[in-house]
């Protein structure tokens, strides 16, 4: 059964399988707002728990926005969550700060809480991360209306060097619309980040590559991300978003983000990869769009991810929308 509650809409989402039972992080607002694009503003992370990902157990929020004038004052957003050597669990999120009511403008950066129990979460002072203007634009110094640095997505380096960081992040040169990479980061510690060069070029045909995930499938590395229609560039306008697959030379790339392919059309966005019980990889995402064509706001099941005969990443066995998903 798909992840829904009755009085908010869900969408983002990322776990953490402390062994026993898988724990789902998402965003969520009050549908009481009325119109799902004022969601953004009033984002807030909230919990649930499953032992098989389809059966939830919804557990309240999170993490919420800090004080006025805090990295994170008028939301929390996408993030992910590794454990330490310390045995406690990291979650990295995106702080976003709007300048104003009635303003697009926007700077994001990255937050750090911890938790011994993956329940109960501490803040750390941040933002830890912020866009590093030497490969990354900033806010002003471009059209775009926000400072993009958001959806951190970290993992152990491969060969046991410390930590990387992917940031949906763009480039502080060439054409505008274009600039979408996949930001980068390191730390030794989870705590001491520093920003590092992009791991895809610019003008690859996105604006922006959200919620970055890295995986490997029968010894073939990938790059996921999504783009919704309105923000593919160049070549790809025009074309249908959602959620995306890229060939990578390997977890910390080079990605080849011009090769991308469609996995789900984007009723389906935000997809999020992650092994079941069996060690099988299961895409999962947020379904966007219901049977009626309006918003829909719920985290949809587990679908198989695999490779087809051409060696390429694709999701098969994909549901209608769910009836939870029309009741929403």
């Amino acid at each position: 059964m798909p992840l829904a509650l009755d009085d908010h809409w869900v969408w983002d989402f990322w776990f953490a399988d402390d062994g026993k039972q898988y724990h789902i992080f998402f965003l969520h607002a009050p549908k009481s707002l009325g119109d799902p694009e004022l969601r953004h503003r009033n984002a807030r992370i909230g919990h649930a728990v499953s032992p098989d990902l389809s059966n939830w157990d919804f557990k309240g929020e999170a993490i919420g926005p800090g004080p006025d004038g805090a990295f994170d004052q008028t939301a929390t957003w996408t993030g992910s969550i590794v454990r330490g050597a310390d045995d406690l669990w990291y979650m990295f999120y995106t702080g976003s700060r709007f300048l104003s009511p009635n303003s697009f403008a926007n700077i994001e950066s990255i937050g750090l809480a911890t938790s011994p129990d993956l329940s109960v979460w501490t803040k750390m002072p941040g933002p830890i991360l912020r866009a590093d203007a030497s490969w990354y634009e900033t806010l002003g110094s471009s059209s775009w209306p926000e400072e993009a640095w958001r959806d951190p997505w970290v993992f152990a380096d491969p060969n046991g060097a410390g930590w990387h960081m992917l940031v949906t992040a763009r480039a502080n040169h060439g054409p505008d619309f274009g600039r979408g990479v996949a930001g980068h980061a390191v730390s030794s510690d989870l705590r001491s980040w520093h920003a590092r060069p992009p791991l895809s070029v610019p003008q690859s045909g996105f604006a922006h590559l959200e919620v970055l995930q890295p995986i490997e499938v029968d010894g073939r590395h990938f790059v996921i991300f999504s783009c919704n229609s309105p923000r593919l560039a160049n070549e790809r306008m025009g074309s249908v978003g959602g959620i995306w697959a890229a060939p990578a030379q390997g977890p910390v790339g080079l990605y080849d983000i011009a090769a991308s392919q469609l996995l789900l059309p984007e009723r389906y966005y935000a997809g999020r990869a992650v092994s079941d019980r069996s060690g099988k990889w299961m895409m999962m995402g947020f379904e966007m769009i219901g049977r009626d064509g309006k918003f829909s706001g719920t985290v949809s099941d587990p679908m198989p991810l695999g490779l087809d005969r051409q060696g390429r990443l694709v999701v098969s066995a994909i549901p209608e929308p769910s009836a939870e998903a029309l009741r929403a």
